[in-house]
Formats: structure tokens, C-alpha cells, sequence
């Protein structure tokens, strides 16, 4: 589905970047587990603070100026037409408990699973629900 195709508005187009960057982490966090048994597999993730604070940033010069700005950082680059990238990074700490604990890597990468799917699901629903005031209104 080409989500971007969604987008009517500021709110609606941060909902879009919140499933998109979510959609990505969720391959990313689901690579960690398929290839635990890869030698020299490294495990990466998406940089969860720096995308929640760039978020805040916009919606906060959303409130004060009715615009939305999306700043590039050097992990998220945006694009024309509402893309953008997120480069993954190597997830350091559990780089190391892959080597010391597989249990307790396991564990992590599925809590981290489990708040991934969490984040996406308000996100979607909250679309949902904006669509659907949208629709109401045309």
C-alpha cells in the first residue's frame, strides 16, 4: 500500500512517517532474530529517540505555525513527495548480549517487537480514524 498516498494534511502525514518508520524497524528487528546463527551477524535498529524527538520538533512548530518542518538528521533523510529514509544503525548493546546471553538478545529484540507493533497499531488506528472524519467532511 502506498501510504503516502494518505496524506491530506500535517497530522495525517506524521501518522504516515510514524507507520512507515515503524514498517521498517520491524524488518529490521525481525533480521536480528532470523540471523542470530549468521557468523559475524551484527544487529542493528532504528534510531527510535532521534525519529521521536525530530517528531516532537514538527509537531511542536506544527502548534506554533500551522507547518509541518521535518528536519534531516544524519540517520533520516526526507525526501520529495513525503519519502523518507532511515538508515539502521548497529544496535551496540545488543551486539553484546548476542555474544554473551542469546536468551536475554532474544528477549530484548522481542520486547522491542512487541513495542514496535504497539507504536504502529495507535498510529494506524489514529489514521484510521482521521480518514474516516475526512471522508465525513468531503
Amino acid at each position: 500500500m502506498n501510504l503516502a498516498s494518505l496524506i491530506t494534511d500535517n497530522i495525517t502525514e506524521l501518522l504516515v512517517k510514524i507507520i512507515e518508520f515503524t514498517q521498517t524497524r520491524h524488518k529490521i528487528l525481525t533480521e536480528n532474530i532470523t540471523n542470530i546463527h549468521s557468523p559475524g551477524f551484527v544487529p542493528e535498529d532504528l534510531v527510535v529517540d532521534e525519529f521521536s524527538d525530530l517528531l516532537s520538533s514538527a509537531i511542536d512548530e506544527h502548534i506554533a505555525n500551522r507547518r509541518l518542518v521535518l528536519r534531516d538528521t544524519e540517520n533520516i533523510k526526507f525526501g520529495i513527495s513525503g519519502s523518507f529514509e532511515v538508515k539502521p544503525v548497529v544496535d551496540k548493546y545488543a551486539k553484546e548480549l548476542l555474544e554473551e546471553n542469546r536468551d536475554e538478545y532474544i528477549e530484548l529484540q522481542i520486547n522491542k517487537l512487541l513495542e514496535n507493533a504497539l507504536n504502529q497499531r495507535v498510529a494506524a488506528e489514529l489514521l484510521r480514524q482521521k480518514q474516516g472524519m475526512i471522508s465525513v467532511f468531503k
